[in-house]
């Protein structure tokens, strides 16, 4: 080298810039995997107290269950059917209908209750379809 300093970066030290750069994302792409699972966890959750909530003043407004998830709609209980998170759709919802003899109109029995359509499992390891 002649007189004066030596201007750049050498290889090793872009390689070790890039190492550290390359450990961060590795430790940060996990992270983010997770909280999207969570987000989706919550909206699922939320979901599904408003499905129930709303089953339930159908219920007690018509003194029978609803027959399908759109009739909640139709009624003006709910603006839409809202998307299952899991499975990225509103038609794939799990209806449980209720017991003939146990409903509030023998003769016609409704929805119970509505779960996800997933068969995958939360971070808490219960299956979506159990909640």
């Amino acid at each position: 080298m002649r007189s004066g300093r030596r201007k750049g970066f050498t290889i090793i030290e872009l390689m070790i810039v890039l190492t550290i750069i390359g450990i961060l994302v590795g430790i940060a792409i996990p992270t983010y995997q997770k909280s999207l699972i969570r987000a989706n966890e919550t909206v699922l959750r939320s979901n599904l107290f408003t499905l129930r909530t709303m089953i339930d003043e159908y219920t007690y407004d018509k003194q029978k269950g609803p027959q399908t998830l759109q009739e909640l709609v139709d009624q003006g209980y709910l603006r839409e059917v809202p998307m299952d998170p899991m499975t990225k759709s509103n038609s794939t919802w799990k209806i449980i209908m209720e017991d003939a003899l146990s409903s509030v109109s023998q003769t016609e029995p409704g929805i119970f209750d509505v779960r996800s359509g997933s068969d995958k499992k939360s971070l808490e390891g219960t299956l979506y379809s159990e909640w």
